[in-house]
């Protein structure tokens, strides 16, 4: 965990889970701001890869790099069919 400058946020959650979060940090002996944090850095590390994701993926058929629409609407019409000489064996 980064021993920088750190800031204090706080945010308001509904009253269940709330009480999930005293009920594992009792059961866990960790306090709930240590549960927060992970489940915060958690969160951020998903979000950050899937938008970098998405936006690799746009400039990609931005670059004309992708496969048409039609193409793909072609190969899911014919998904799962089988070819005339497989039906004869």
């Amino acid at each position: 965990m980064n021993k920088g400058k750190t800031r204090t946020i706080s945010c308001q959650i509904p009253s269940d889970k709330a009480a999930k979060l005293d009920s594992l940090s009792r059961r866990t002996g960790r306090p709930r701001s240590w549960h927060v944090k992970r489940a915060l850095f958690s969160y951020l590390d998903l979000q950050a890869w899937q938008v970098g994701q998405i936006v690799q993926a746009v400039a990609e058929m931005d670059a004309g790099l992708g496969i048409p629409h039609e193409e793909i609407k072609g190969d899911l019409a014919r998904w799962g069919r089988q070819s005339k000489a497989d039906r004869t064996r």
